[in-house]
This record gives structure tokens, C-alpha cells and sequence, in this order.
């Protein structure tokens, strides 16, 4: 048994993979999809990242797979139904970054509202001279209404963090009936009430450019908009107009709609801070994510079972 492993983890995997009797290549820094596709044919499982598009031709090529493990919570980079007609299972590595990602999409709120990039770059440039009542002033979180689109595990924990800060907190997913931590309303309401809105939905084909220019212009003028989910769901380019014409505040982006690639405007947008989609990086998170992945693989092609973080049978 062979595993395809597309690029370092901060695991051990080829020792616990030969533990289970499991040959294992790791491609340290990186893989491409043209490789991917000459090779894959050698091997009964993959270790993907969400950045390596595993598709039909993939997946039609791979004619000894059983498991693809994504190294991920989404999988909108595998085509799963394909994989379903072929018998692979598709995994995925949920709950363990919940409180991670969390994290990240409450420290762009706070960077975002309180200006604190902006600050620690002005204090670095030499340019604090000393307080003074209107410098680099920035909004309140108590009080305020935060809204939350996708209230799963990850816009459950945000809201849990925003209770704490006193703020009132409303959420729109169609899946979601409980109200004990939120406030459930329509999607027009969450984008006409909310001061801050934190998209923490999965991508699929409701989501997707959910928040465009029609969108913005519904909103606040001074709302701040954090993503840490999928990047496109937002059109970047209609959010460089809102912003550009003043319809937003300012924005929080751990995630981008061509990523790596960012839409250059928002490069120099001093009210706008960008991150590089790490809101599950945490040594303890990204290990745990890992041996998912070992774990889920080894449950397939070592106990020949369906493995417990299955997304698609």
C-alpha cells in the first residue's frame, strides 16, 4: 500500500503510516497538479491540501485510490461526487480547528476596528510623539451587532467570543434552527442590521460571490466585513468599489478569491487587514489535523472501513 503525501506536515506521518504497513512519499515543498496527475496512478491514497485541485481527471486516473484525506475542514477542492462514483472516500479534518480559526476571525475583527496595524506600523515609522485625542480612533465592539453568516461549528465559537465583548449577535444558516447563542434572521436583515459581519460559511453554490456590489449597498456604511471561510465567497472586485466608494468601513481577509493571488487594490488599503490563510495555524491544530489524516487514511486501506471524517458517502 502507497500513499501520496502532497507536502510536509508537522507530523510524523511516514513513521506512523509505516507503522500500519503503508509506504508513504512525501513531497516536502509542494506538488503540482500536472505531477500530481502523471503519478497518481501508483497510489491507493492522498494526503491533499486544500490547494491541490484533486478533480475527475484525477480521480479518473487514479485507478488504484480508495481515500483522498484533505488537510482541511473544506473540501471544495476535491470533486467528492465523482469521487462517490468511484469509490474513493474523501475526508477531511473537522472540530480540531474550530477554536483556531476562531481566534484568527475575532483578531481581524479587533485589528480591523481598532486600527491596530495601522498603529504598530505608525509607531515603528517613528511617528508617535505622544497621545492625543484623535489619534488613529477606531470603533466599538460592546454594544454592537455582529452578524454571522454560517453559524456551523466555526460561527458558532465566533459568537461565543462575541458574547464576551457584550456584543449582540444575530446569524443566518439555513441549517441552523437553535437560537440559544444567536439570534436567527434572513439574509437581508443580517446585511441591513449587522455593524461587523463575519462570514464563516462553507463554499458551495449558494455562497458563492454571496457578497457582491448589490450586497454592499444594502449594508452599514460603517460595517467592518471579516472572512475567514472561502474566498470567493466574496467578488473582490466589487469589494475594492464598496470600499473605494466608501458603502463599507473596512475589511479582514484570511481568505481571497484567486488565492494566493490578492486583488491588488486591497494591497494599499490602509483599512484593510490581510492575512495568509492562517486560521488554522496553531502547532497544536495543525498536528491534530494531521494525524486525521493518517488516521483516516489507515482506516481505509488498513481496516477497510469507512472512515469516521467521511464527507461524501
Amino acid at each position: 500500500m502507497k500513499v501520496l503525501q502532497t507536502y510536509k506536515l508537522p507530523f510524523d506521518t511516514k513513521k506512523y503510516l509505516k507503522e500500519n504497513g503503508i509506504d508513504v512519499d512525501i513531497y516536502e515543498n509542494g506538488i503540482s497538479y500536472e505531477q500530481i496527475l502523471q503519478i497518481v496512478e501508483n497510489y491507493d491514497g492522498i494526503i491533499s491540501l486544500l490547494s491541490n485541485r484533486i478533480d475527475k481527471n484525477i480521480l479518473e486516473r487514479g485507478k488504484n485510490l480508495k481515500i483522498v484525506a484533505n488537510y482541511a475542514v473544506g473540501y471544495d477542492n476535491i470533486d467528492t461526487s465523482y469521487a462517490r462514483e468511484k469509490n474513493i472516500f474523501v475526508t477531511n479534518t473537522p472540530d480540531v480547528l474550530t477554536e483556531a480559526t476562531a481566534d484568527i476571525a475575532f483578531a481581524l475583527l479587533l485589528s480591523v476596528s481598532r486600527r491596530i496595524v495601522e498603529g504598530d506600523d505608525f509607531v515603528r515609522r517613528g511617528e508617535f510623539n505622544g497621545w492625543k485625542p484623535d489619534l488613529l480612533l477606531g470603533k466599538d465592539l460592546f454594544g454592537k451587532t455582529l452578524g454571522i453568516y454560517g453559524f456551523g461549528r466555526i460561527g458558532k465559537a465566533v459568537a461565543r467570543r462575541a458574547k464576551g465583548f457584550g456584543m449582540d449577535i444575530i446569524f443566518t444558516d439555513e441549517n441552523v434552527k437553535d437560537e440559544t447563542l444567536a439570534k436567527k434572521v434572513d439574509f437581508e436583515s443580517l446585511i441591513r442590521e449587522s455593524d461587523f459581519i463575519s462570514i464563516n460559511a462553507p463554499l458551495n453554490e449558494t455562497t458563492l460571490y454571496r457578497f457582491d456590489i448589490e450586497v454592499f449597498k444594502k449594508m452599514k456604511k460603517n460595517v467592518i466585513i471579516i472572512n475567514t471561510a472561502r474566498g470567493k465567497i466574496i467578488k473582490e472586485k466589487d469589494l475594492v468599489y464598496a470600499l473605494k466608494n466608501n458603502l463599507i468601513t473596512g475589511v479582514g481577509l484570511d481568505v481571497y478569491e484567486n488565492e494566493p493571488v490578492v486583488e491588488p487594490e486591497l494591497l494599499k488599503m490602509k483599512n484593510v487587514v490581510l492575512l495568509p490563510h492562517i486560521g488554522s495555524a496553531t502547532e497544536e491544530t495543525r498536528e491534530k489535523m494531521a494525524k486525521i489524516c493518517v488516521r483516516s487514511i489507515v482506516e481505509v486501506l488498513v481496516e477497510k472501513r469507512r472512515p469516521e471524517k467521511c464527507v461524501n458517502f
